[in-house]
């Protein structure tokens, strides 16, 4: 229903009884977004925003929940779809983890790295990695385009371009967005680069062009 919003930070609380949020002012409509310390953190007072937001409706409510980037939103979603994973944890995992760390972590299977976030013990750090890791990362069932126009150099090979390029599609990227963030860090690299590496710097570029 809402992909994001635009408007003007009017307040933000990271604690009150409704939990951490902010109120955005839009067409002179006041929205409270529930989001994270990170967040919130990297807002200023009275400035114009743009929050990607996440609406969750029960039956006797609608909450959204908001964030600075898209790629944050969509693993926000993501962590939410394992069973007994609520608005206030999956904030919790992103106020301790960057897209990038947490990516890594599902990657390496880490689930004691994991467990490191406020509420998550290491039953709930496992059986989010078992749940989500395919999500994340299952680029065998994604269909990767063609990446002939990506330069192939000595420090990567084919295999590990379409690993990045499925992740980054699994992640809600374009093809065409994906393909240029690879283009990019590629052409910049200088030594034998793993998935991961270059997973990492497609991710950081690609939250700059928001």
């Amino acid at each position: 229903m809402y992909d994001y919003l635009k408007g003007y930070l009017i307040s933000k609380q990271l604690n009150s009884y409704r939990g951490s949020h902010i109120v955005i002012e839009v067409n002179n409509i006041g929205y409270t977004v529930n989001t994270g310390k990170r967040t919130i953190e990297n807002l200023k007072d009275e400035e114009e925003i743009k929050i990607y937001v996440s609406l969750s409706h029960k039956e006797d409510s609608m909450t959204l929940t908001g964030f600075i980037t898209k790629e944050e939103r969509d693993i926000f979603n993501i962590l939410q779809s394992v069973s007994g994973i609520g608005i206030k944890l999956a904030l919790l995992i992103l106020d301790e983890f960057s897209i990038t760390e947490l990516v890594d972590i599902m990657i390496r299977e880490d689930f004691k790295e994991l467990s490191r976030a406020k509420g998550v013990g290491a039953k709930v750090a496992q059986k989010i990695i078992l749940e989500l890791k395919d999500k994340l990362i299952n680029w065998s069932n994604i269909k990767p385009d063609d990446i002939s126009d990506i330069e192939i150099t000595k420090e990567t090979d084919q295999e590990t371009i379409i690993e990045v390029q499925s992740i980054l599609i699994s992640l809600g990227y374009s093809i065409n967005e994906a393909k240029s963030a690879i283009k990019e860090v590629i052409k910049h690299q200088k030594t034998n680069t793993k998935t991961e590496d270059i997973l990492k710097s497609s991710l950081e570029l690609l939250s700059k062009m928001v």
